[in-house]
């Protein structure tokens, strides 16, 4: 209980969001669907590296198409995305109409719970 406390706190000191809305959701469910759904091409956590795409570490606050170690289409690396809970939330939800071009091969996830679960999942990954 007392990590979780504590992971509440430090998500809500650093990205920015209420409490309320890191509370609601699940990081465990936001864990499960990143394995099922984005692991194949994204990695999190000490060892990440670009893969199939680009790793999602620190994600928040940094421009789209800025990695080092990844081969991002012109249409990302041009776009001017700030990543933030709400561009990844409308890129998440339809990669090609946020940024028409992309290489991602997802054709997004419509659940807006399942998004916000992911969404504090990688959070978690500084």
């Amino acid at each position: 209980m007392r990590r979780t406390a504590a992971t509440l706190l430090a998500l809500t000191v650093f990205t920015g969001l209420p409490t309320a809305a890191i509370a609601a959701a699940d990081l465990q469910a936001g864990k499960a669907l990143f394995a099922t759904r984005c692991a194949s091409c994204h990695h999190v956590g000490r060892n990440a590296r670009a893969g199939f795409g680009p790793q999602l570490n620190g994600i928040f606050g940094r421009a789209a198409g800025s990695t080092p170690d990844f081969q991002y289409s012109e249409a990302m690396r041009t776009s001017k995305v700030v990543w933030s809970h709400d561009t990844l939330r409308a890129f998440i939800h339809s990669p090609g109409k946020l940024v028409p071009g992309t290489k991602m091969r997802f054709w997004g996830l419509s659940d807006d719970k399942q998004i916000s679960d992911l969404l504090a999942y990688l959070q978690t990954f500084k």
